[in-house]
């Protein structure tokens, strides 16, 4: 029995009716690399070999009751693989297209809390006889660093691996769940340091907000230094509203190498090149639908913290800065230059404020008071009432530049996707594997109804970039798109048509 942290926990609290607090990845794999050939009972036998290698895929959540406390998680005793990975197809041949309807459709219905948070489609019938997967996990269970590392548990790094040991065995746990009362107990001894710990904790962030507003005047005479965007300062657009619950998704892909040269050109980081290539894509989203405002966009970006403090366990340990997306300008090396200045003056006030902070207030959450105004506010469209908090969420994920294989099958492209907001409708997610950087956007349709166009524009903006930096046009889609397949069977990933 492990009791959630407070994080943890919130995304749960957070949770609405047409707010889905799970992240999602789409991959495409190479079925011809199986040994034997490929066949659905044969990928869901490999994973099934690998649950027991994490336990995150077979525990599930208890309530403590009165909601005196925060959930804890406890090993399901009727774990089903049956239940949790499933067969699904597309008409043939499927594309890029018709599996990102799939996904959206899937990401736009919530998990059963029941059973383990997570589900997988396996899906059949794209072109070139190529084969996908779509899993979903709560976001309770895993942040984006951690879900990258589930990876591993999953595939392997060859197409025949030597055999699982232990082999899975299907029984499930025989442990009794633990009781109400211990349940209760657990909250009641943790709710008795609360006050100690709030105490602490307010004089800890007192003295840091005191050291960010030093940051904050000191880099107005440092230059190349910018600021922090401010939570409610970002201007609206059409996709700064309340949600639904339907989700629509669109992919796109650039090359690693690609954003590698600009960054050594410019002196700047990949993640800043990886901003101004979002934000190149925006602009030319904002123009087309002549709604481009005259002040930066202001994005959320999540940031890995490697927390040792007491609150440091639990499964997401992350935290999160608020960078303006210069969208106004219109000189791709100037949009660059301010995000680079923006993002270090972030960098520098996050880590004044400290990167643990979310962490320790967020274990004060109170479960039914978060959760009862969380849905009220969905519930009476709050968002459309005042500022957004921010346009948009963008991550950035590394992953590995090796091949991948599930049960024998090679993995060509690996596509993740980040829940969506209230206010903040489209979140942009973005990993790296095999020399390509892979990009998942997920959208509330009815706020960003051409979410393909969005897509679109993303390689275009890298084209854009790498002219005004006076380097060589793109080299990905002439050489790995091709290889994964991905432009001459599956829909171009430039296209910006409907």
């Amino acid at each position: 029995m492990e009791r959630l942290s407070g994080l943890d926990a919130s995304f749960l609290y957070l949770e609405a009716p047409c707010l889905h607090m799970h992240v999602a990845m789409t991959m495409t794999f190479d079925p011809t690399t199986i040994p034997g050939g490929y066949s659905f009972t044969r990928i869901k036998g490999s994973i099934a070999e690998r649950v027991p290698q994490a336990p995150v895929f077979q525990r599930r959540l208890l309530e403590v009751p009165f909601h005196l406390g925060h959930p804890v998680w406890v090993d399901d005793p009727a774990f089903d693989i049956d239940y949790h990975v499933r067969l699904a197809a597309l008409p043939r041949p499927g594309g890029l297209r018709e599996l990102a309807e799939l996904a959206g459709e899937f990401g736009g219905q919530q998990i059963d809390r029941s059973k383990p948070l997570w589900e997988m489609r396996v899906v059949e019938g794209l072109a070139g006889g190529r084969i996908a997967c779509i899993i979903k996990m709560h976001h309770s269970t895993i942040d984006g660093v951690s879900g990258a590392a589930l990876l591993s548990v999953l595939f392997d790094l060859e197409a025949d691996p030597p055999p699982i040991t232990p082999p899975w065995q299907p029984e499930g746990s025989d442990r009794p769940l633990p009781s109400g009362l211990d349940l209760m107990a657990q909250a009641l001894v943790a709710r008795t340091l609360r006050p100690f710990e709030i105490t602490k904790d307010v004089l800890r962030t007192s003295q840091r907000i005191l050291d960010v507003r030093k940051v904050r005047s000191v880099s107005e005479d440092r230059p190349g230094r910018g600021k922090a965007a401010l939570p409610l300062s970002a201007p609206r657009t059409s996709f700064n509203r309340s949600l639904t619950k339907h989700r629509s998704v669109a992919f796109s892909a650039i090359g690693l190498a690609d954003v590698k040269r600009l960054k050594s050109a410019t002196g700047s980081t990949v993640n800043d090149v990886v901003l101004a290539v979002c934000t190149g894509a925006l602009r030319s989203f904002l123009v087309d639908g002549e709604e481009l405002p005259d002040k930066p966009l202001v994005a959320v970006v999540p940031v890995s913290v490697a927390s040792t403090g007491p609150n440091a366990y639990g499964s997401n340990k992350v935290s999160s800065m608020f960078v303006q997306l210069p969208t106004q300008i219109d000189d791709p090396i100037e949009r660059l230059g301010a995000i680079r200045a923006g993002t270090l003056g972030a960098k520098e006030e996050h880590h004044a404020l400290g990167a643990d902070t979310l962490l320790n207030w967020a274990e004060h959450a109170t479960p039914n008071l978060f959760a009862n105004a969380a849905r009220l506010y969905s519930r009476m469209h709050l968002a459309d009432r005042h500022r957004p908090v921010a346009n948009l969420v963008v991550s950035n994920v590394p992953g590995p530049d090796f091949p991948l294989y599930l049960a024998g099958a090679e993995m060509q492209a690996g596509f993740p996707l980040g829940p969506v907001m209230e206010g903040m409708g489209l979140n942009v997610t973005i990993m790296s594997y095999r020399g390509a950087m892979y990009w998942g956007i997920m959208a509330c349709p009815e706020s960003i109804p051409k979410v393909w166009e969005f897509a679109g524009a993303i390689p275009l903006a890298l084209d854009e970039l790498l002219a005004a930096a006076q380097l060589e046009p793109a080299t990905y889609r002439n050489e790995e798109a091709r290889r994964a397949a991905l432009v001459s069977d599956c829909g171009d990933l430039s296209a910006t048509d409907d």
